[in-house]
């Protein structure tokens, strides 16, 4: 296991390279002057000689190639840079707001899991019936309702005019827990929304695959129960397309936390990265893109290992 999952961890180099340079180039061809954006309103109040000694402090006269290399070295040790807005270092900002978007991710994690599983394992064993018309159109409308919407009618009904809900805002875990499961609700079900339909969906088609073939007729002409027959035998063989669904969903729900923490003015990457493209803030946008980057091979790095966990037929060495 430890040698297979170094060979996964060194074959995301060489994306972690190609993303890095996609990500320095388009920011910085499409992302305007650095120095203009970092000058805001002083814009045009320097002097010619001033603008070129900045200029070359910044090292903005190197050409685009040298300045990716110097860009790449600094990420390599940690060092992302610094936010032209607020003259933070790039890595600090994002490890400060980092937990607070991981907390909502898992907090959608957990709630979407725990409802598309069954969702999908109901609709496959009550196929063609109402039951499985209802949860397919419940996960239709769930990967067809944009998030921005969700979250407003929550917020709505839930924190206006029931007030059972913290409209916004947000409590880390260890600092009072039950508060933070509070704030952690709204933005945690509007988040996992999309992820249940996607899930359940995957998770139905599955089920159905695996429920006709024949280990599982002779399961059932062997007396099993239905419960044994679906957890141990049909599920756990249908976990393996739900496993790389998911993984691959692991990027996507970070990302959705853009729009999510904007809405529910939660301080966490998703918001600091849209404030930072509104700013032109490139060193942040460009620190913010790697995360993601990142984010999606640490998807595909669980999905793989998560394999060996569902089907013992797979190993790895």
């Amino acid at each position: 296991m430890l040698r297979f999952m170094v060979r996964r961890l060194a074959s995301t180099i060489p994306v972690l390279l190609i993303v890095s340079m996609l990500t320095f180039s388009l920011t910085n061809v499409l992302g305007g002057d650095p120095l203009l954006a970092l000058m805001g309103e002083e814009e045009g109040r320097l002097s010619p000689e001033a603008e070129a000694i900045m200029r070359e402090e910044l090292g903005l006269n190197d050409p685009l190639p040298v300045q990716y290399m110097n860009w790449l070295l600094g990420a390599v040790r940690g060092d992302l840079g610094e936010s032209i807005q607020t003259g933070q270092p790039v890595t600090e900002a994002l490890l400060e707001r980092l937990p607070v978007t991981i907390q909502l991710g898992m907090a959608a994690w957990v709630f979407a899991i725990s409802l598309a599983i069954p969702l999908g394992v109901l609709a496959a064993i009550s196929r063609n019936t109402w039951k499985d018309q209802a949860a397919t159109a419940f996960a239709l409308a769930g990967v067809a309702t944009p998030s921005f919407w969700m979250g407003l009618m929550l917020i709505l009904l839930f924190a206006v005019w029931l007030r059972w809900l913290p409209p916004s805002g947000f409590t880390h875990l260890w600092e009072n827990p039950v508060d933070a499961a509070k704030h952690l609700v709204l933005p945690g079900v509007t988040l996992g929304v999309n992820l249940i339909g996607t899930v359940a969906r995957q998770t139905r088609s599955a089920m159905l695959e695996v429920l006709g073939q024949d280990y599982i007729r002779t399961a059932r002409a062997k007396g099993l129960g239905q419960r044994v027959v679906l957890t141990r035998h049909a599920l756990r063989n249908a976990m393996l397309p739900v496993v790389t669904v998911l993984g691959l969903q692991f990027a996507n729900l970070l990302g959705g936390t853009v729009i999510i923490e904007q809405v529910f003015a939660i301080p966490g990457v998703g918001r600091l990265t849209l404030g930072a493209v509104f700013a032109q803030d490139l060193p942040v946008v460009q620190g913010a893109v790697l995360l993601a980057a990142l984010a999606t091979l640490a998807g595909n790095l669980w999905a793989d290992i998560m394999y060996t966990v569902f089907d013992p037929r797979i190993r790895v060495s």
